[in-house]
């Protein structure tokens, strides 16, 4: 049994500590949604962290280009700084909703469940994106190519869609922003 758990460590490392990443970050996240810091005006935040999802979504591609074309060191350093625009994503996304009141979809009829139906999709999918990253990335980063290219297949067009539908969410509330 011993060296079943060994071998499982060598072929998947950091395991562990992905799961609970996965569960940590979406449980701070929501924790932090009920946490009001009052006295802040961070309100030019979402059109930036739009941005990062939108920056997000055209280097993706542009990763799976480079590494389509053989180029994996541009590859990897386009990964990384999708993790990095990702991460930042989050943190300023974090800060917007702990120093401003959430903003109420305005738009009426079947748009609204247009929107809603963007809106539940890329949040559940941005939660179950975390672990597909991180085992990717581990994967890659370990040497483990054969199984990385089989994740990536499906955490490629997760991650696409959350940072995609990132921007239309954004773009789609925008008009309802409060006005300073």
């Amino acid at each position: 049994m011993e060296h079943v758990i060994e071998v499982e460590q060598k072929k998947e490392p950091y395991r562990k500590l992905i799961i609970a990443l996965s569960v940590v970050i979406p449980v701070a996240v929501a924790v932090l949604f009920g946490v009001k810091v009052p006295g802040y005006d961070l309100s030019f935040l979402p059109p930036i962290y739009a941005s990062m999802n939108g920056i997000t979504a055209v280097l993706l591609i542009a990763a799976v280009v480079a590494i389509k074309n053989g180029k994996r060191v541009l590859h990897e350093r386009l990964i990384k700084i999708c993790m990095l625009c990702s991460a930042l994503f989050l943190v300023m996304y974090v800060l917007y909703h702990m120093t401003s009141d959430s903003t109420p979809f305005g738009g009426t009829g079947p748009i609204r469940y247009v929107y809603f139906v963007i809106l539940i999709s890329h949040i559940l999918l941005s939660v179950i994106v975390i672990p597909f990253v991180l085992f990717s990335y581990v994967r890659a980063l370990s040497g483990n190519f054969a199984r990385h290219r089989k994740l990536a297949k499906v955490t490629f067009p997760i991650w696409l869609y959350v940072a995609v539908t990132g921007v239309i969410v954004y773009l789609m509330i925008s008009p309802y922003y409060p006005q300073h």
